[in-house]
């Protein structure tokens, strides 16, 4: 989604989400304060309408511990796509200072998780606008709350999937609404911040070093990444040239550097599959935290350090898992999700590759993999409800949209898909999909389009069964397999120390995502 600020008529995809819901934004200024949301069917409070985002300027003061609130300064430049008496950003866990719309002062008050701020004048449609927020940003996890900061063993790091980058800095938290980001974090001499995106700068003063970073291509809110702590930055290339930079612990460098230097093979591995790294950068952030995930943060992707550094994990295992967040690079990063029920092109497609890896680099057969999951299917679809339409999370587990369907359940489609139309065709449509997309948003219906195209059939039968159906369809090519027995225990999926994983290493609610 490339930004023109000049351009009055440059697309607007929050406002295309939902236009029908930019109408609950013109409300009169005497009325009471509402939550607002672009209609996600999961997060039907998540995103504000009204406006697209086209820059974050997001600038924290770190005060050397993590038990304390940093300070911080957001600047949101928008492009109107309403005439807004009111606007909501997306904020639940910091304290409002002040709010500024285009340089004046502007009142704000709180409605659910919105900051619902109310300029002195009303913002007309097909406008730019300038909102300034300071801040406070809590580190201590929300209650009853999962996401935003991550405190690690020397500092900070993030973690904001699925709606959880709104408990760090207002914003409009959905993933339709891509944006660029300009990051900057002080913090104490001793320290060092990595964010998402180029180093733009380092200065040091009084004691104090505040670095900058800006990405080159848009962003969803939940990629976001800043990392804070005693950490040590280590740097090779990839394929051309790519600048490769990962972020540890200094004291664990030296267990991290032999996984830590599989990086830029890897990135040569998938470009092959599915075309050129579409970022400007990349690497590793290894965090000494227990968080249960791995994140595809978009150009730094977060792993628990223990990943690397306990024997519980067969070698395979772990190198899997780095190609499963470096495949959302392309599937869920450069190619974003228009809406959380579009999980399944992220998640399917990286466990996709991940799986395929694992079967050319480790002998791992996908064959097999595929066969337990469609065992397991009926089950996964019961639970979490098909690929393309999982179910609502649990209030207070919003975490909970990261199930099995989403996962080994949406490979399993793919799967099924090269089947079907081949694997010519399967491969083209990998390539083009990513290709089309770069740097936008798009949806299951995207994906069923281009699929038709490339393969020259009408697959619109064949992706209702398997995106949308309560039972798993009959396997192209396999009649012989078939679905577990209700009742029967599942296949463990779950890594142990005595035996390596079975089919999925997500199944069991944690790991990569």
């Amino acid at each position: 989604m490339p930004l023109r600020p000049s351009s009055p008529t440059r697309r607007r995809t929050s406002a295309a989400l939902l236009a029908s819901a930019v109408s609950v934004c013109l409300v009169a200024a005497g009325a009471p304060a509402v939550p607002l949301g672009v209609g996600d069917r999961l997060f039907p409070y998540l995103g504000n309408p009204g406006y697209d985002v086209a820059s974050y300027d997001l600038s924290l003061t770190y005060p050397g511990t993590n038990s304390e609130p940093l300070r911080a300064v957001t600047t949101i430049d928008a492009w109107t796509a309403a005439d807004l008496d009111r606007i909501n950003l997306d904020f639940a866990h910091g304290k409002v200072e002040s709010v500024e719309v285009d340089g004046d002062p502007a009142r704000f008050r709180t409605a659910g998780e919105d900051l619902v701020i109310t300029p002195e004048d009303s913002v007309s449609d097909d406008n730019w606008m300038r909102i300034t927020v300071r801040h406070t940003s809590d580190p201590v996890p929300a209650e009853g709350r999962e996401g935003g900061w991550v405190r690690t063993g020397d500092g900070l790091a993030m973690a904001n999937q699925a709606d959880a980058a709104h408990l760090v800095f207002p914003c409009n938290d959905h993933p339709s609404d891509k944006a660029m980001f300009t990051i900057r974090v002080t913090a104490p001499d001793g320290h060092t911040a990595v964010a998402n995106g180029l180093p733009a700068g380092v200065d040091r003063s009084g004691g104090q070093t505040t670095w900058t970073y800006r990405t080159r291509h848009p962003m969803a809110t939940e990629l976001t990444q800043v990392s804070i702590g005693r950490s040590t930055v280590l740097h090779r290339t990839g394929p051309r040239g790519l600048p490769v930079r990962d972020v540890v612990p200094t004291r664990y460098r030296e267990a991290l550097e032999p996984w830590l230097e599989k990086t830029p093979a890897q990135i040569a591995w998938m470009e092959k599959k599915v075309g050129r790294y579409p970022f400007e950068t990349y690497g590793v952030l290894a965090a000494d935290a227990s968080t249960g995930i791995e994140l595809e943060t978009q150009t730094l992707s977060l792993f628990e350090r223990e990943l690397f550094t306990e024997p519980v994990y067969p070698a395979w295992y772990v190198e899997s898992i780095m190609v499963h967040e470096l495949a959302h690079q392309w599937f869920g990063d450069s190619v974003t999700p228009r809406t959380w029920s579009d999980l399944w092109l992220n998640e399917g497609h990286a466990t996709w590759y991940e799986a395929l890896y694992a079967e050319e680099q480790a002998g791992k057969p996908m064959r097999d993999r595929m066969k337990l999951a469609y065992g397991a299917s009926d089950r996964w679809r019961e639970a979490g409800g098909p690929p393309a339409a999982p179910k609502a999370p649990e209030p207070g587990h919003k975490t909970d949209i990261f199930r099995p369907n989403v996962y080994d359940g949406a490979a399993l489609v793919l799967y099924a898909l090269r089947q079907e139309i081949g694997r010519p065709a399967f491969e083209s449509l990998q390539r083009a999909w990513v290709s089309r997309h770069q740097d936008g948003t798009a949806g299951t219906r995207d994906f069923v389009r281009l699929a038709t195209e490339i393969s020259g059939r009408d697959l619109d039968a064949f992706f209702q069964s398997w995106l949308y159906g309560e039972k798993t369809p009959p396997m192209p090519g396999h009649p012989d397999w078939k679905p577990e027995q209700p009742g029967k225990p599942a296949a463990s999926a779950e890594p142990a120390a005595s035996a390596e994983p079975a089919a999925s290493v997500v199944s069991a609610g944690g790991g990569a995502r």
